[in-house]
């Protein structure tokens, strides 16, 4: 509907003009979708804002517009309402018209952007030598299904990994191994990631109570730095283990990334300070080059520091962060650079984004934005975790999300007197466990934190994966019950919308290429899940309403292609979301 939107606003400019006169050139029409379906599809309110100017009441000034505007070959009629509301209704052969248009069209009408460009999404970003957790799932899913809509929308994608693959936990963990398991620090595969995980806690707890300990672990960090062979090779060891749970992980979630860590900008750090000293903007404060930044202070109200470089030498996210950025600039030529992370980083992008800024390191065609998101919690509100009080492992709960879709579908094969194979039960109690948790996170809006319920995620009602899943099996219901194959319909043959359902169903099916579209811009993945949602509810009243099999022809056939191409779209719409769709459930 963005095109038929675009058409509808050029006419009632033109109009606008040929009522008033051409200083009424480029004067928004304010054509926005009708709040109330009754009056209409569209509804413009230019009247409202120039009554003042034209010293007019509204709805003469809307009726002077009417009388200029023709959208004979798109709308009914035009209607004023209330002040001077002017309401515009599609004409069914219009509708008929842009879904016949569309309906062999493997994009479903969604062009791609005439402004393409580089753009990069930085998510995920697990810490070497730890489990992935639950805190990393709204990362992963959330950056992936941006990039998708992204790369759909015609843009070059890079999509980066940014793992805590560098620094003082290094040093921490490599000390400690050389202690209890050398044999880790020489050989691969000799432990498992819930060994490192735990190695890695009991280093944790020697480097803070142990001052000698300390030493030795800056001292190997050092060591690290300076590429020294053994260390280097241990270093590469803990990285291979880890990456490798990493990959279970994405394999689960059908994620793809490009791993490029913490220490792939190790050697850009120093040209860092030394440039930011050029700018002047770095200050010495107790041994530390720092930033001060406007708008930053500490609980005292006492300006914050940035720390680029600590006072023994070492360095900071920060600095690691401006380093990035400033390849990502210079040497993947990115226009736009996207940062998926948690709520709590806000202030971190802010500082770190303003000193870019203000060191004049961010070209005027470079946007870079913060995609924050909040926490998933628990039955009490609070952070989701095990009732041990542990981090809850995200493997772990994507098991357990497959784990229950099996039980209910076993016992749902059991009350229909259902046999399947082995491979269907595994197959269809995944794509749904996965679908539903990626969907129960991605359907809310990622600014708000949520609660983590799989009784609600894995609900057959409601605005859930398994809904949606099971609107589109419906339709390939219609298709194997009809021993038909929805692509080969005819070429010639027509959408007819007689009934309201019909109707309904249309409109909402034309809405795709506004939906995307707003994604693109602002970030917002539950635009595209409410989207499907209703589409899906659209779809089952029409499928309640209007036979399609026992239909007469052209009837029958007309409304074969709407259920095709409501499957078409919700399969598209899915994928974006980076959920697979089943044949049957």
């Amino acid at each position: 509907m963005n095109a038929t939107q675009e058409k509808l606003k050029l006419k009632l400019a033109q109009a606008l003009v040929a009522a008033f006169g051409a200083e009424y050139t480029g004067v928004d029409p304010i054509l926005v979708t009708a709040s109330n379906p009754k009056f209409g599809d569209f509804q413009a309110n230019v009247a409202l804002s120039l009554s003042k100017k034209l010293g007019m009441q509204a709805r003469a000034i809307a009726s002077v517009i009417v009388g200029k505007l023709d959208v004979s070959d798109i709308c009914e009629p035009p209607e004023i309402a209330g002040p001077g509301f002017i309401n515009l209704k599609l004409q069914t052969s219009y509708l008929e018209a842009q879904l016949n248009a569309i309906k062999t069209d493997s994009r479903l009408g969604v062009p791609k952007t005439k402004n393409s460009q580089k753009e990069i999404v930085d998510f995920s970003s697990p810490n070497i030598a730890k489990e992935m957790h639950v805190g990393h799932l709204r990362s992963t899913i959330i950056g992936d299904c941006i990039a998708r809509i992204l790369e759909f929308r015609g843009h070059e994608v890079l999509r980066l990994n940014h793992v805590g693959d560098w620094g003082t936990q290094f040093g921490m963990l490599i000390t400690y191994l050389r202690e209890v398991y050398p044999e880790a620090l020489t050989t691969a595969n000799a432990l498992d990631i819930g060994d490192l995980v735990t190695f890695y806690r009991q280093a944790k707890q020697r480097f803070d109570a142990d001052e000698t300990f300390q030493e030795t672990a800056r001292r190997e960090v050092v060591r690290l730095q300076a590429g020294e062979e053994d260390t280097l090779h241990a270093w590469k060891l803990l990285c291979e283990q880890s990456r490798r749970e990493f990959q279970v992980i994405y394999n689960l979630l059908n994620v793809d990334l490009i791993e490029r860590g913490e220490s792939f900008y190790n050697q850009f750090l120093p040209a860092v300070v030394e440039d930011l000293e050029k700018t002047g903007l770095l200050e010495v404060n107790q041994g530390a080059k720092c930033v001060f930044l406007d708008g930053f202070t500490n609980r005292e109200g006492e300006p914050l520091p940035l720390i680029i470089q600590k006072s023994d030498g070492g360095y900071n996210y920060a600095t690691t962060d401006l380093a990035c950025l400033r390849y990502r600039i210079e040497k993947d030529q990115a226009k736009r650079i996207i940062y998926v992370t948690d709520a709590g980083q806000t202030n971190h992008f802010a500082q770190f984004i303003q000193l870019a800024k203000k060191a004049s390191w961010i070209p005027d065609d470079v946007e870079l934005v913060h995609v924050p998101f909040g926490l998933v919690l628990g039955d009490n509100r609070k952070k989701f975790k095990t009732r041990s009080g542990d981090t809850v492992r995200l493997r772990d709960l994507l098991d357990e999300a497959v784990s229950r879709t099996r039980a209910d579908l076993e016992a749902r094969l059991t009350e229909e007197g259902r046999e399947e194979t082995e491979e269907f039960i595994n197959n269809v109690a995944e794509v749904v466990g996965i679908s539903a948790v990626k969907y129960a996170d991605l359907s809310q809006n990622r600014t708000s934190n949520y609660v983590f319920s799989y009784d609600k995620m894995l609900a057959l009602k409601g605005n859930t994966a398994p809904y949606m899943l099971y609107a589109y099996v419906r339709t390939q219901g219609i298709s194997r019950e009809g021993n038909l194959d929805f692509e080969n319909l005819g070429i010639d043959t027509k959408i007819l919308l007689k009934e309201d359902a019909e109707l309904t169903l249309a409109k909402d099916l034309l809405k795709l290429d506004d939906v995307i579209s707003e994604v693109e811009q602002d970030l917002l993945p539950n635009r595209l899940c409410d989207y499907l949602y209703n589409l899906s509810e659209k779809f089952n009243k029409f499928y309640e309403n209007c036979p399609v099999l026992k239909s007469e022809e052209p009837t029958r056939t007309s409304r074969l292609i709407l259920c095709n191409l409501t499957a078409k779209t919700l399969k598209l719409g899915l994928n974006l979301l980076g959920i697979k769709v089943l044949e049957r459930m």
